[in-house]
């Protein structure tokens, strides 16, 4: 150990290489899990401790002109220190990349592990909402949006049973400058943005608030509550109808939960619960949720969702590898177990109309998307390679 990172030494002055590249002898990494927008994700091991973690390459390339961004990423990260959110480990730069190595969530996806379990009732779910609520108040706290809540930044950290779930990706998360700011970048992932985010006029920490009530209400009915495919129908939609809870799916499900949904989705910004109120309402501090299964119902929703997000990243990942300009024989790139279904990355997939704009909407054209999917493609990678019928515990 201690010769291999003296030869990265002497090689780093030889090679005029930033006096950090020297951390990178303390990791050996290992494959590709996933690709961001400027960058690739790979597992890497802390060869002191053994610990595993997650490190996302930069291509200093494909960020020039934003480089402050790297900055304010680390500074954030760094001040983020909660039970529930990915933690960051350790960052290092060679000439031409950044490194920033974080906690690596093995457990599998939050939706993933409902649907391996044998029962889900509405009273497992009033826990999952208070431990990202839990996150989401520390980060609220902070004067820190995260901006991008979905399912997919919510991840267990190891695949034992009692697993912390944590909150991932913070690629387009912001600093606020004072509590009430207004953002009014495009930021998030369709289906999960808030009205304000889609329709640019002006948002801040009720963003947050709005993507929670979204991923609370799938969490209970296994759907989400609105279907338009475009901005222009989604903000109809919300106006016109706003939240159904359509009889079949809902009847079993306490009136708490559906007033503590409606609180967080709110048209009017200014009128949604803060995360503060959330954690006094009812349904988390009462005890009317119901023990009823709601598995089977949830179930279905789920895994079709599931399945074709796994197919749609196999391809995403080997198209985005070849744009960020990532070369074969690059000391970071080893790419024969890179597929995360084991195949060629030549399959075949129908991409929905609304998928296709979902992944455009939230990884193109935006400078702070410098992280986007720092940890989160772990476990999705080992999942679609295993037969997806193993599901079903006691």
């Amino acid at each position: 150990m201690h010769s291999h990172s003296s030869l990265y030494s002497i090689y780093g002055k030889l090679a005029h290489q930033p006096p950090s590249y020297e951390r990178k002898a303390l990791y050996r990494f290992g494959r590709v899990l996933g690709a961001g927008t400027y960058g690739i994700v790979k597992s890497a091991t802390v060869i002191e401790t053994g610990e595993q973690v997650a490190i996302k390459v930069i291509l200093k390339k494909n960020v020039k002109g934003h480089e402050s961004m790297v900055q304010d990423e680390l500074d954030l990260l760094r001040l983020v220190h909660h039970d529930h959110i990915v933690g960051f480990r350790d960052w290092f730069e060679s000439r031409d990349k950044y490194y920033i190595a974080t906690q690596l969530a093995t457990g599998g996806e939050l939706f993933d592990r409902i649907v391996e379990r044998g029962k889900y009732t509405e009273k497992d779910a009033v826990r999952t909402v208070a431990e990202i609520l839990d996150a989401v108040d520390y980060l609220h706290n902070k004067n820190i949006v995260h901006r991008d809540l979905k399912p997919e930044n919510l991840l267990y950290l190891t695949p034992e049973k009692d697993s912390a779930l944590v909150l991932a990706d913070f690629g387009i998360a912001k600093m606020l400058e004072t509590s009430d700011e207004v953002l009014t970048t495009m930021a998030g992932s369709f289906g999960y943005a808030a009205p304000e985010v889609l329709m640019r006029t002006g948002h801040g920490k009720p963003c947050d608030i709005w993507s929670l009530g979204v991923i609370t209400y799938t969490l209970l009915c296994g759907y989400i509550p609105f279907r338009s495919e475009t901005v222009d129908e989604f903000i109809i939609e919300v106006r016109e109808n706003g939240v159904i809870f359509h009889e079949k799916y809902w009847r079993d499900i306490s009136k708490d939960a559906k007033e503590f949904i409606l609180a967080m989705l709110r048209l009017n910004p200014d009128k949604r619960y803060t995360s503060k109120q959330l954690l006094e309402h009812r349904w988390i501090t009462g005890e009317t949720a119901t023990t009823k299964d709601l598995l089977p119902a949830i179930k279905e929703g789920f895994n079709a969702r599931s399945k074709l997000i796994q197919a749609i990243e196999a391809i995403r990942l080997q198209n985005r590898i070849k744009a960020l300009g990532f070369e074969d024989d690059d000391d970071d790139f080893r790419s024969p177990s890179s597929t995360p279904s084991g195949g060629s990355g030549s399959l075949e997939v129908p991409k929905a109309d609304s998928e296709r704009r979902r992944s455009s909407f939230g990884s193109k054209g935006n400078a702070t998307l410098i992280f986007q999917e720092v940890v989160k493609a772990a476990t999705r990678v080992s999942s679609a390679s295993k037969d997806t019928t193993s599901h079903g515990q006691g």
